[in-house]
């Protein structure tokens, strides 16, 4: 099962998304890619590990600007000299999320994967949210931040991430129309998530058998 399905994981912070997504990994028997795609893309572009992990997630107006007058661009990393290295950062996991992807299933965290891989017919596409004192509760007992501050950063990291979506997918992040399906990881807990993902995956994979049959 999931062989061959891709899912991208999106997620507000302090929802255990990342985590739903690893135990959905082990539980399917496809490779996890978060943090994980650091050292590929070291790899690929010969830049510091530290690069990549610094790097703030804050869209350039370039990058658009550059897209326009070269869209090939996309499929490589080649072209990027003068680009901030925000922008760069961003082609470099695009082309990485692109290529693992077409080795066959996987779950992939974040990074507009979802976007990325919108013209590929095997993904799946998930959002995780919560209420906030789930939220919180997980910030101070899981993620060691002081209760204090967790409210705050939590509403922090949100809009970092929805600005990050909105600048390079061009869609408001967190919209339901934007995925296939949506989980309060709150109401019924991690390994209950991680079961109706895998469910609907299995639904997916069916369903997609049955029409290539027709």
């Amino acid at each position: 099962m999931a062989k061959n399905t891709v899912i991208t994981i999106s997620r507000q912070f302090g929802s255990g998304g990342r985590l739903i997504g690893k135990k959905l990994a082990e539980k399917l028997g496809i490779p996890f890619y978060d943090k994980e795609l650091i050292e590929l893309a070291v790899e690929e572009s010969g830049f510091s590990k530290e690069v990549f992990e610094k790097v703030d997630e804050r869209a350039s107006s370039s990058l658009l600007y550059t897209l326009s007058v070269s869209p090939g661009l996309m499929h490589g990393v080649t072209g990027m000299a003068d680009l901030p290295i925000n922008d760069k950062v961003f082609l470099v996991q695009t082309k990485i999320i692109k290529d693992v992807a077409a080795k066959g299933g996987c779950v992939i965290v974040g990074r507009c994967a979802d976007y990325i891989l919108k013209e590929f017919h095997n993904v799946v596409n998930v959002f995780i949210r919560s209420n906030m004192q789930d939220r919180i509760d997980r910030c101070t007992n899981v993620y060691g931040i002081e209760m204090t501050n967790a409210n705050k950063e939590i509403q922090r990291m949100d809009k970092k991430r929805a600005n990050y979506y909105s600048f390079y997918a061009h869609s408001k992040w967190g919209v339901a129309e934007n995925y296939d399906l949506c989980i309060n990881s709150g109401r019924i807990g991690i390994d209950a998530s991680v079961q109706v993902i895998a469910d609907y995956v299995e639904y997916f994979e069916q369903a997609r058998k049955e029409n290539a049959a027709k």
